[in-house]
């Protein structure tokens, strides 16, 4: 009790000076004031006291922005020192109270609210924490440092991927475009011009530009993974294997090699697919991984792959294949098989112009309803020109041409046929004059 009334004393003496320096209009005394009334408090682990006296401070007639952006920093300071989750809770409540609308303290807001939904989602009230998270719209925030925004949002985007909550986490995840990932933070760091917001510097707990790009696209393929999106996958894993730290390591990128290999493979054939095809196949580490490399030339030579023959010979990795925790699965099984079909159609229509679905059929190793099946949905997907004539059941891969282009062939191929007529004459006329010439002699 003795110590209670010391404490009660001494806060009442500093008091008077803070509202002596704060009426006087001293900055650095009504700061310096302040922050030894909650540094009393502290030390004699009054918490409710601690709690009162930030309410009261704070609300003084006139306080001054300076007096409470300090006594926020300061508080903050204790929130780890706290001896039970109720105390640190209660006082992150009452800091976010103090701090809530006030602009000059809308960074340590910020910070507060991330430890508050750090605690809520250990106590496994993820959709709270997701809820508290989404107040905050950090990009407004222009003295928050660059690294700390894009954690910060990132953690807002993950918290709503683990509630599940996939529309929200798109919207979020826009907030970051992926150019900002490419800029070299040495080239950035500028002095700042006078009248410039000063930019702080990230907390150390805020990961590198670089492990933050890694962490964004990690999310990313948490997200395109929910709608099965081979191709976006595909690029984000492309974008974690072109950071420098995973590149120089085999270690790190050959996994994520295999599963660039594997998702392309998995992706639906398009002109974006296609190139990346392509250059993964010019990629000189494929070459450490020999049985991707010729699983990725299979699909570019134009040439019929036999289903069964490369489902045995690729099972195991395809199963072993380890994605966010868990393998590959059987909707990516199907959708593997789905893929060979459609490359095997798209190379019997560069071969064939007209062929019957009994021979299609035989091709694709299917029956003659599944080859029709495939063959009508590549035709819907606009994926290729195909037509069926049921009642004799042949299929016919030329495309209508209208009357122009009917003329504009004919017309081609005059041109040509006049063109050899003029040759031979031309050399028919040669031989002649050579003949002549040699009877003369």
């Amino acid at each position: 009790m003795a110590n209670t009334g010391n404490l009660d004393a001494s806060i009442e003496q500093l008091l008077n000076v803070e509202k002596q320096m704060r009426l006087a209009g001293d900055v650095a005394g009504t700061r310096k004031a302040v922050t030894d009334i909650l540094q009393l408090c502290f030390e004699a682990r009054a918490w409710k006291t601690l709690n009162d006296q930030i309410v009261v401070l704070s609300k003084r007639r006139g306080q001054l922005k300076q007096a409470v952006t300090a006594m926020v920093q300061q508080a903050m300071q204790f929130i780890d020192k706290t001896p039970d989750i109720e105390t640190r809770i209660e006082l992150i409540k009452t800091l976010n109270s103090v701090s809530a609308g006030k602009i000059y303290v809308e960074i340590e807001r910020a910070r507060l609210i991330k430890k508050l939904a750090k605690i809520k989602e250990e106590q496994g009230l993820i959709a709270e924490a997701a809820d508290l998270m989404q107040e905050i719209a950090v990009e407004t925030f222009g003295a928050m440092a660059k690294t700390e925004k894009i954690a910060f949002i990132l953690e807002q985007v993950r918290l709503c991927l683990d509630r599940q909550d996939y529309v929200r986490a798109q919207i979020l995840s826009r907030k970051i475009s992926p150019r900002v990932f490419d800029v070299d933070p040495s080239k950035e760091k500028k002095k700042p011009k006078e009248g410039d917001n000063v930019v702080e510097e990230a907390p150390a707990d805020i990961p590198s530009l670089l492990e933050l790009k890694r962490i964004y696209y990690e999310l990313m393929i948490r997200y395109y993974s929910h709608n099965n999106d081979y191709l976006e996958i595909c690029r984000c894993y492309k974008a974690i294997y072109e950071i420098p730290s995973v590149k120089e390591n085999p270690a790190d990128w050959t996994p994520i090699l295999r599963k660039i290999c594997w998702y392309l493979v998995l992706a639906p054939h398009d002109p974006m697919q296609s190139s990346l095809l392509n250059s993964t196949l010019e990629d000189k580490n494929l070459s450490e991984i020999p049985s991707f490399k010729h699983l990725l030339k299979q699909l570019v030579t134009m040439e019929v792959i036999q289903w069964n023959t490369l489902w045995e010979t690729y099972k195991n990795d395809f199963e072993n294949e380890n994605i966010s925790g868990s393998s590959l699965g059987e909707k990516a099984a199907e959708d593997l098989k789905q893929r060979i079909i459609e490359h095997n159609i798209l190379v019997v229509s560069k071969y064939y112009a007209r062929i019957t679905l009994k021979r299609l059929a035989e091709l694709l190793c299917l029956s003659v309803q599944e080859a029709e099946k495939h063959l009508s949905d590549m035709v819907v997907s606009k994926a290729l020109i195909a037509k069926i004539d049921r009642p004799m059941g042949i299929v016919c891969f030329q495309t209508e041409k209208d009357s122009n282009d009917i003329l504009n062939s004919w017309a081609a191929n005059l041109e040509k046929l006049l063109d050899l007529v003029e040759k031979s004459c031309h050399q028919i006329h040669k031989e002649t004059m050579v003949h002549k010439a040699a009877l003369k002699v």
